[in-house]
């Protein structure tokens, strides 16, 4: 039997890191002898062609080109997106106040077995059209919690600098190894394995509290158990 694709999502506002965290990872997978695909930011793609950011009306085309080009990587061990269409709902919903784009960003979101969700600890740094401003992470950060949350689709937050950012989320990787080839409706429905798993680390969905500081010390006491 073929072994089976571990799909990670990377997901996260404005300037957190998740391409060099993708990046980091794929190079990672790859020195392991691993067969990885690296699903790059179509966004990024095409406002560089445009020279604009898309209209509202031009936001499910995208949505839907994100989601064809992970459904369309070829057969691999890994499989990383920088980013999903889930993306692009959440910024159509707060620069259009348009929620039309979340049932199917969220349905395509269940495809994967992991998402990592880049904390807000990084200097907000100017990088293309795609790209208002700091003022922007908090509120994209909390649709995004709200979305997954909402959707009881796990996550799993990584902070820190340069390469603690890659162990820590290798930490949340491997402390949910035992069921990250699980479904995310399998593990929506399991309530015993989608908070707390055998290696010891609380799947954290605190939607009361998203202070940065709070959750950081919390992430890094649980990374701790690995």
């Amino acid at each position: 039997m073929a072994a089976q694709t571990l799909k990670i999502a990377l997901l996260g506002a404005e300037s957190t890191g998740k391409t060099r965290l993708a990046q980091d990872l794929a190079a990672h997978f790859l020195q392991q002898g691993k067969r990885v695909q690296l699903v790059a930011e179509y966004l990024r793609e095409w406002c560089a062609r445009e020279g604009r950011t898309p209209r509202q009306d031009e936001q499910f085309s995208i949505a839907r080109e994100q989601a064809r080009r992970v459904q369309d990587a070829a057969p691999c061990d890994v499989l990383i997106a920088d980013t999903t269409a889930l993306m692009v709902a959440v910024y159509s919903d707060y620069v259009f106040a348009d929620t039309t784009l979340y049932p199917f960003a969220l349905g395509h979101q269940r495809s994967f077995n992991l998402t990592l969700l880049t904390g807000l600890d990084l200097l907000w740094v100017f990088d293309g059209l795609q790209r208002e401003g700091p003022q922007v992470q908090a509120p994209v950060d909390a649709l995004l919690r709200q979305a997954l949350v909402g959707a009881q689709l796990p996550f799993q937050v990584v902070y820190g600098q340069g390469h603690q950012r890659l162990e820590n989320a290798f930490n949340a990787i491997n402390a949910i190894k035992s069921i990250a080839f699980k479904s995310y409706s399998a593990l929506a429905t399991d309530q015993s394995e989608s908070k707390f798993n055998p290696d010891g680390l609380v799947q954290w969905h605190c939607e009361r509290c998203s202070q940065p500081d709070c959750e950081h010390r919390l992430f890094t006491a649980l990374v701790g158990k690995k």
